[in-house]
């Protein structure tokens, strides 16, 4: 993209060395003139990467969430500064921001565009320090709309959003067709995961290692298992109606196996725009970093000169009610989305060590569901996370109860 000149776009990266993290970097450092990394952040579990990526960008800033590896970062620093052969007094130390409000304050850093790629409701915190901050937030944590929509949209400004997943990413260029008031209904497309056209009864045999082979996307353990349960999907619905202000009953799911059509919008004259390309997460990556513009070669697009097969299915939701159990939390509000997405994680960790079968993931969200007290129309970060500490014992409870 010809950036005319204009100086390239600051962008403050949380979660720098997971797996969009990483993307993210491999897609600045493609793009100099465009993009420039001043500040990043992670939890903690990999010092060693974070200083090397720290050296190598020459941040301002990087943040450690975990303050007992300060000293590591410190180290490793210094460490990768002298492989670098920085000759002494020549290396700038970037400050370092450690403990549990450290990426907090670094999504406050100014910068044009803050990438929250971190994992987990942790990441809500950050995602309304960087909107308060009035920087565009660059949105790949989803628990930050799933727990926390209320909170983000109270203080969220019309546009300041820009998706990174790859359905989400796809709805927004698509939605660049026409007005909001001329669209009929959001259409997120779904893989299938690895056991697509299955019955409900043919899953009750599902291993760990079955739920593990996705046939598409290199995931990590727990979104690949969200994947084969839909539970991903249905976190994605819940995102796209908070993402874009559509009611539930106007946002569809449907089974694309060769998962090249990412997501679709139908127009109320019968129109459908829809956006393809190859599964590959830096085209949305780029996407959202360069937002509205677009970055030449992010990705290799769809070789038109070849045979191509797309087919569509609907969702079966006797096999699959994840998706349905979302809707009907999205519309109640209040905390039960947050209760839906804590409950499956607890789940899922249980279904992970033996101690759930597959079919009891989603059984166990619809009890913990069935089961959740009225809390209320959330207002403080604290009261999402005191519903979702509710909904991760109740799921205990219930998990014990079926082992």
């Amino acid at each position: 993209m010809d950036n005319g000149g204009v100086n390239p776009r600051n962008i403050v990266l949380l979660g720098s060395t997971g797996s969009i993290g990483t993307q993210a970097i491999d897609v600045a450092r493609r793009n100099p003139d465009t993009l420039n990394i001043v500040g990043i952040g992670a939890g903690g579990n990999n010092p060693k990467l974070l200083a090397q990526q720290a050296v190598s960008l020459d941040v301002d800033v990087v943040a450690i969430a975990d303050s007992r590896a300060f000293e590591d970062l410190q180290l490793h620093l210094y460490a990768e500064a002298k492989r670098r052969d920085y000759a002494a007094g020549q290396f700038r130390m970037p400050k370092i921001l450690a403990g549990p409000s450290a990426m907090a304050e670094l999504a406050a850093w100014p910068a044009h565009s803050v990438l929250n790629g971190m994992s987990g409701s942790i990441g809500l915190a950050p995602t309304l320090a960087a909107l308060k901050a009035g920087s565009q937030l660059i949105l790949a944590n989803k628990e930050s709309l799933v727990a926390g929509g209320p909170l983000v949209r109270a203080v969220a400004q019309s546009g300041q959003i820009v998706p990174v997943d790859s359905e989400h990413s796809a709805l927004a260029q698509c939605l660049r067709a026409g007005r909001d008031d001329q669209v009929a209904r959001l259409v997120l497309t779904a893989s299938g995961g690895p056991f697509r056209g299955r019955s409900r009864s043919q899953l009750g045999e599902v291993t760990l290692n079955d739920a593990l082979a996705h046939p598409t996307w290199d995931m990590g353990p727990v979104v690949t298992i969200n994947s084969a349960t839909m539970v991903n999907k249905a976190l994605e619905v819940i995102e796209a109606a908070e993402m874009f202000g559509f009611d539930y009953d106007d946002i569809d799911v449907v089974v694309h196996p060769q998962s090249i059509i990412h997501s679709m919008v139908e127009f109320v004259d019968g129109s459908t725009i829809a956006q393809a390309s190859p599964p590959d997460m830096r085209l949305p990556i780029a996407h959202a970093l360069a937002w509205p513009d677009r970055l030449a070669e992010a990705a290799p697009p769809v070789d038109w000169s070849k045979a191509h097969t797309w087919t569509f299915q609907p969702l079966d939701h006797e096999a699959f009610p994840a998706v349905g159990l979302a809707k009907a939390a999205g519309k109640a509000g209040g905390t039960l989305p947050a209760i839906y997405n804590a409950a499956n994680e607890e789940a899922v960790a249980a279904f992970r060590e033996s101690r759930l079968p597959f079919l009891g993931i989603v059984d166990t969200i619809d009890t913990v569901l069935a089961a959740a007290p009225d809390f209320g129309q959330p207002g403080t970060v604290e009261a999402i996370l005191e519903a979702e500490s509710w909904a991760r014992s109740r799921a205990r409870e219930v998990v014990s109860d079926l082992s």
